[in-house]
């Protein structure tokens, strides 16, 4: 009678380098879950991949006749289109990102409770079609600097991976806390739209950052406050840039993600049991 061997996979409660080995072993995987969200994204759509540019295209355009023409909300010398498209590209980007990755589990239900592979493939590949968008939306940006003849500070397109990668930080970190949440308590996903739309108006995106006057302060609690004003300052220099900002920022958004990790890696055992 033949002795039968059967072996366990049991995910680690803490993130490691044998974690990071083991996604890129799965490379292959990554890249067929980004390329599988890509195409249903804009699959049996009119326009496809054009849907990342619509849309803060059309929402900037709103905000430019409401904000900047009727309530004549300052945009500190910057033409205002120009000034809160920038900072609509790192909310998209963030937005999306987060809202995508907290019911990332959910709705790969089918594949999660089958299939044996490391979790963290599917924020990473969520975050990865996003940063296709930002990319091509920031194409309108460049458009929009040649039809106002602004010239941008070259130094800022030198910062813009920097910042780029503080809003991932920030969008993961608090997707995969949320997404862990959301396997067992279903009550994110009607929270989690109503506090995007919140954070919105306490973050800097329509108007300055220097338009709370004294209060500015405040603000500053908000990560992506200093994302975007420092943004605004290295590219269309509205300020001078605060390091002390960009640094407080990085390192909020650096407490996040290592939160988000440490929740997901904690709770990664029990996903395919209670999803």
């Amino acid at each position: 009678m033949s002795s039968q061997h059967v072996t366990i996979i049991k995910p680690k409660k803490i993130f490691s380098f044998a974690d990071l080995k083991e996604i890129w072993e799965y490379r292959e995987l990554l890249y067929f879950f980004a390329w599988r969200d890509f195409k249903v994204r804009y699959k049996q759509t009119a326009i496809g991949a054009l849907w990342a540019i619509f849309q803060p295209f059309i929402t900037m355009v709103v905000f430019s006749l409401f904000f900047g023409g009727l309530l004549k909300v300052p945009s500190d010398g910057v033409p205002y289109p120009i000034f809160v498209y920038t900072g609509l590209l790192f909310w998209q980007f963030f937005s999306s990102t987060l809202s995508d990755i907290s019911n990332i589990l959910i709705t790969n239900q089918a594949i999660i409770t089958k299939v044996y592979f490391p979790r963290l493939m599917l924020p990473i590949s969520s975050v990865v079609t996003k940063i296709l968008d930002f990319v091509i939306a920031s194409i309108i940006l460049v458009g929009m600097m040649i039809y106002y003849h602004y010239t941008p500070h070259l130094f800022g397109f030198i910062l813009i991976p920097l910042f780029l990668l503080m809003t991932f930080m920030i969008s993961v970190g608090l997707g995969l806390f949320l997404a862990s949440i959301n396997v067992k308590y279903r009550d994110v996903r009607y929270v989690l739209p109503f506090f995007i739309q919140l954070l919105m108006f306490v973050t800097p995106v329509i108007y300055p950052a220097s338009i709370a006057g004294k209060y500015s302060w405040i603000l500053a609690f908000n990560p992506l406050m200093g994302i975007i004003q420092s943004a605004r300052a290295s590219l269309l220099g509205t300020t001078v840039l605060n390091w002390n900002l960009v640094g407080l920022s990085f390192l909020a958004t650096f407490i996040l993600i290592l939160i988000g990790i440490y929740t997901f890696k904690k709770t990664e055992r029990y996903f395919a049991d209670i999803i």
